[in-house]
């Protein structure tokens, strides 16, 4: 008797699983974008803490301004993909988002205060852009510990850095983050096949 009802249930749950399954499959090239978008961070993230170490945080700026852009054109030779980071906050008046980057940024902040983790954010999707079809993607970089010492609020940032930003970025809105908060995206776009 009990037999039927376990059948039952696996059905029904079946039944209910594949219409998810089928809502959250993915385009082929998504895997692929993923990959290059995660593959700068971790690099970065690197090369930042070797830089504090050996000159603190205020030597570590010109990592984040030299050596993240030529990370991003490292990634973009090596996938074919075009690789920046963008961010809702600039601090690098070249990381200004365009219309879908702005869009997917504030998406991002709603879907963080509603509770989803900010590390799990992205977006993928085909688009017309500038009379072509193309692959986008992004994924939001959420604040570690480590950024607060330049992006933190001013209880963490020491005036070494203070007068180092205000130096080489005078219109720099990037500061008083907090750990976890989506503080920018790295963003992909390559023409569709």
């Amino acid at each position: 008797m009990k037999l039927p009802i376990v059948i039952c249930s696996l059905l029904t749950q079946a039944l209910v699983l594949q219409p998810a399954a089928a809502q959250t499959s993915e385009p082929a090239w998504v895997p692929q974008a993923k990959a290059v978008a995660m593959s700068v961070p971790p690099k970065l993230l690197a090369v930042l803490q070797e830089e504090i170490a050996r000159s603190g945080p205020e030597g570590a700026i010109t990592v984040c301004r030299d050596q993240a852009p030529a990370m991003a054109r490292a990634a973009s030779e090596q996938s074919g993909w075009q690789v920046r980071r963008v961010s809702l906050r600039n601090r690098n008046p070249k990381a200004v988002p365009d219309a879908w980057e702005r869009a997917a940024l504030e998406d991002f902040d709603r879907r963080a205060a509603a509770g989803e983790p900010p590390a799990k954010l992205e977006r993928a999707e085909t688009v017309e852009k500038d009379g072509r079809t193309v692959q986008r993607y992004m994924r939001a970089l959420p604040t570690a510990d480590l950024c607060l010492n330049c992006h933190g609020t001013p209880d963490r940032v020491s005036d070494a850095v203070s007068s180092r930003l205000k130096a080489l970025y005078p219109d720099d809105r990037a500061v008083g983050y907090r750990a976890g908060e989506i503080r920018g995206a790295i963003t992909l776009v390559r023409p569709a096949p």
